[in-house]
């Protein structure tokens, strides 16, 4: 069974937990206050009731008869009030009644030996309560919404804090090494986002070290190789002829253009590699390339364009794409060209799921891969190159068409060049176009 999840902001989590201990606060304050407030009345009214009884008994003593409500040895007196009163005291006493209003009994001794009580329902005022309800109303609403109002405040600026945060470790994830989480976030207050930041650059730095001291250890391995591989090469030529002589050359010639590609990739990686900008027909230029490289290959221009680009690294990316529909795809070819942009496709299985979703992987070799080997460096070093050129290249798989194909060929794959409409710079920047 799929689990229901309710995604929302921390913004409106805090708005919601100050709003709700708010309303919690106030319903306690205000059953408080309203209690309160009628045991007050209610000690109010026994003081009054005693102060009346009190007042009378003067009169009852002095010989007059006490008026309506009041009696003398009244027989329903409560029985905790009468033994108050046979002991010289005067007293109150609030007596419950089940289904209607209590009742106020107040009683004094007289001076000789009688008590005079006096007693009356206690009625709450009701305006004095209906009002202090609506106070205590207005003011329990009122901090709810303050509270709400703070909470939107204060979870706001925790959450850009925390937006800026992610989309800061996003560039840092997307290659860009000069981001820092830390100087994203900015802001007066320190808060554990601070704390959060650092400990993402920290971990991008020592990420970069790693990579960079990875780097710097492969185009070590492959510089050292370069050396023994063309002693191998030459050895190779002096073999005599046979079998065995062209499986020898074979190889070393395979070992030797995988070093020249480690080092390259090395290159690449290292971000120091600048274009040699130079305009070109694209599609004259595509067109002539590819039938040089791969003759059998058909190339199609539906839109030219002069693009500003390096002729040399636009041709190894052309390269390796032909070389990787040669080598895991399956004929025709089909190159074309429309404005700045560039598709090889080719008729094969199809490029991988892990290189749709990653792209290009160094070293990629199994089943994931189209025809189950290869070293995955023909991708790197064109998307590198690109990256140099400052486009940008694209892998997709072309949709079988429906109703299934009867000869059972696979739809294709196509990379998609994309080249920018202003080339970067001899520093590798991108020059600032003012508008006119």
């Amino acid at each position: 069974m799929r689990r229901f999840t309710l995604r929302t902001g921390i913004r409106w989590k805090i708005t919601l937990a100050i709003a709700a201990v708010g309303a919690l606060t106030a319903v306690a304050l205000s059953l408080v206050v309203h209690s309160a407030a009628r045991v007050s009345m209610l000690e109010s009214a026994r003081d009054v009731q005693l102060d009346r009884v009190q007042f009378m008994s003067r009169n009852v003593e002095a010989g007059r008869k006490p008026p309506l409500g009041f009696k003398v040895n009244d027989p329903d007196l409560p029985g905790q009030l009468r033994q108050k009163v046979q002991s010289g005291r005067r007293g109150t006493f609030v007596q419950e009644n089940p289904g209607g209003p209590q009742e106020v009994w107040a009683a004094v001794p007289l001076g000789n030996g009688q008590a005079l009580s006096l007693h009356t329902q206690f009625r709450e005022s009701a305006n004095m309560v209906r009002d202090l309800d609506r106070a205590l109303l207005v003011g329990s609403l009122a901090v709810v919404i303050g509270g709400s109002a703070l909470g939107v405040l204060i979870g706001g600026q925790i959450s850009r804090r925390l937006r800026k945060a992610a989309t800061a470790a996003q560039r840092v994830a997307h290659g860009d090494p000069d981001v820092r989480v830390r100087d994203a976030v900015g802001g007066v207050v320190r808060d554990e986002t601070d704390d959060l930041a650092r400990a993402v650059d920290a971990m991008a730095d020592a990420l970069q070290q790693r990579l960079e001291a990875e780097r710097r250890v492969t185009a070590d391995i492959a510089h050292e190789l370069r050396t023994p591989v063309t002693g191998l090469l030459t050895a190779a030529e002096l073999l005599p002829p046979g079998r065995p002589t062209e499986l020898v050359r074979d190889r070393a010639q395979a070992m030797r253009a995988l070093v020249e590609d480690v080092l390259e990739v090395a290159r690449l990686d290292s971000a120091s590699e600048r274009a040699e900008l130079q305009d070109v027909a694209l599609g004259e230029f595509v067109g002539r390339r590819v039938r040089a490289l791969m003759p059998e290959a058909s190339v199609r221009v539906v839109a030219d364009e002069i693009v500003s680009t390096d002729p040399r690294r636009l041709e190894r990316i052309l390269g390796n794409l032909l070389a990787n529909a040669a080598r895991y795809g399956r004929p025709p070819i089909q190159v074309d060209v429309e404005g700045r942009v560039v598709r090889v496709r080719d008729h094969g299985p199809g490029f991988p799921e892990a290189l749709l979703r990653e792209g290009p992987s160094r070293f990629r070799t199994g089943s994931t891969d189209r025809a189950g080997v290869g070293h995955g460096l023909g991708l790197t070093i064109a998307e590198g190159q690109a990256r140099v050129l400052g486009a940008r290249l694209t892998f997709r798989n072309v949709a079988a068409p429906a109703g299934g194909d009867r000869t059972g060929a696979a739809a294709g794959a196509v990379a998609v060049l994309w080249l920018p409409e202003h080339a970067p710079t001899a520093t590798g920047s991108f020059p600032v176009i003012t508008p006119p």
